[in-house]
């Protein structure tokens, strides 16, 4: 039974180290099998490839999307191949090896940047427009990331003595796209793990299109589809970090323990804070394989990590996390009129989706309806006002606002709100709003967004530290 394992971007930087660790580290002869890896692009070159996950700097792609300036997108690309040549340059030395991972990569790029030239040409043609070809763009240049990072460790590997395979999803040169579970399927058909060290890339080319749905999400999409059409014993998460009880730079190093097991719903939890143990689309493929997965640190391999399964529950009632986020508004809309009408909801729900405004929870009385939504400002902003147009006798408010929450498997703990206010209020910290739903898996407190840090310490002290559940699984 072999296990399907997934590494990130960040780690991937790394890579000399998660070689000696993660793809080989002790391990010899038929121990080096029975694994598959999916792999991320190398840390910043899907930055680069389209534009800054969190700054927005466009890189490639946005350049390409902006029609003021045509040519920018070029001198974007060139410095791209520039970027991954200098990161072959640095994994091998070796003349052969080096020469290989260029030629590999500057065809690649070679074949997009002719591909854009070509539509750029026929989209000066007015039954062409270039905006109905976009995404598929998108996906072409994102594919490059994971294709250079999965063709040099399969490189790496064979260097090494390793049968290694590259399984290359992003369907170059495929002739027409397969839906998303026959690309896995008839990609993995006739291999023999038990023989050769799977290496796949992190994105893969459908007729569903995966960044339609998950944008940047697709490689823990790909690695959940790859690991259920195998069936896989159990699957893996390389991050850089434990899965901890809390964010140790806000706690402390010395007072944060990794959570040994956990379950699919307290992931999913998580997710909705914007801390993703695991896409939860992904979880939910992983669910109804029946498989496991575990949260491993890639740079302590000897430690067990977190183990996430269907049907855990804790041995006794307890806080197991202490999670939250901060970039959140607080939508406050009023309206006298609105009692009994559930239309107000519904349809302001509907106006928050297509301004891509993610609601975090929502709390409702008699006459208002409080939106806890994260998104930026702007978007914020143009929501209270639509709001407002559509129902003029409504008063709308924004609340800069921040969540932080209690999360367990298991949450009936006795006393568990009297000793959380109680240890707000003797941190100095105003709770605004508060919830915590009958299954009892998680407890969220809305705060001020200055007090955040301050009260996922004390939550963390009083939840948490004196229950003293020290590290449940400990290192191997």
């Amino acid at each position: 039974m072999h296990t399907v394992e997934k590494i990130g971007g960040t780690s991937m930087s790394r890579f000399d180290e998660v070689l000696n660790t993660i793809f080989i580290g002790q391990r010899s002869k038929a121990e080096l099998y029975q694994r598959v890896f999916v792999v991320s692009a190398y840390g910043g070159m899907t930055n680069m490839l389209l534009e800054h996950k969190k700054t927005g700097e466009p890189g490639v792609y946005e350049r390409f999307a902006d029609a003021h300036n045509e040519d920018a997108w070029l001198d974007a690309l060139d410095v791209v191949l520039e970027k991954m040549k200098e990161k072959n340059a640095a994994l091998f030395s070796a003349e052969y090896e080096r020469q290989a991972a260029d030629r590999f990569i500057e065809g690649r790029v070679t074949d997009v940047r002719d591909c854009m030239l070509s539509l750029q040409q026929l989209c000066t043609y007015g039954h062409f427009q270039l905006t109905e070809h976009l995404m598929k763009v998108r996906e072409m240049l994102a594919s490059l990331g994971e294709a250079h990072s999965a063709f040099n460790t399969v490189l790496a590997l064979k260097k090494h003595a390793v049968n290694a395979r590259l399984v290359d999803l992003t369907g170059w040169n495929q002739s027409e796209p397969k839906k998303f579970h026959d690309m896995i399927r008839d990609s993995f058909q006739g291999i023999d793990l038990s023989r050769e060290l799977v290496v796949a890339t992190g994105y893969t080319h459908c007729t569903e299109g995966l960044m339609n749905t998950f944008d940047r999400g697709y490689s823990e999409i790909t690695f959940a589809e790859i690991a259920a059409s195998t069936g896989a014993r159990e699957a893996v998460i390389h991050k850089e970090y434990h899965l901890s009880s809390a964010d140790p730079t806000k706690v402390g190093v010395d007072k944060v323990v990794t959570i040994g097991r956990t379950n699919y719903d307290v992931a999913d939890q998580l997710s909705n804070l914007g801390m993703e143990a695991i896409h939860p689309k992904a979880a939910r493929t992983l669910r109804r394989a029946g498989i496991e997965l575990r949260i491993k640190n890639a740079f302590e391999p000897e430690h067990n990590g977190t183990l996430i399964s269907q049907d855990y529950c804790s041995e006794k009632p307890c806080v197991e996390i202490i999670a939250g986020r901060k970039d959140v508004f607080g939508l406050e809309v009023f309206d006298q009129e609105m009692l009994g009408d559930v239309g107000y909801d519904i349809e302001i729900t509907k106006l928050l989706k297509q301004l891509r405004l993610y609601v975090v929870n929502k709390d409702s009385d008699a006459n208002s309806i409080t939106y806890y939504a994260s998104g930026s400002r702007k978007m914020i902003n143009r929501a209270s006002r639509l709001i407002e147009e559509r129902y003029p006798m409504a008063e709308v408010r924004v609340h800069n606002i921040a969540i932080v929450s209690a999360i367990g498997s298991d949450l009936k703990v006795k006393g568990i709100l009297a000793k959380t206010v109680a240890a707000l209020a003797e941190a100095g910290i105003s709770i605004q709003a508060i919830h915590q739903s009958i299954r009892q898996v998680e407890m969220q407190c809305v705060i001020n967004e200055e007090d955040y840090d301050a009260a996922v310490a004390a939550l963390h002290k009083a939840l948490i530290e004196p229950e003293n559940h020290g590290d449940v699984i400990a290192a191997a």
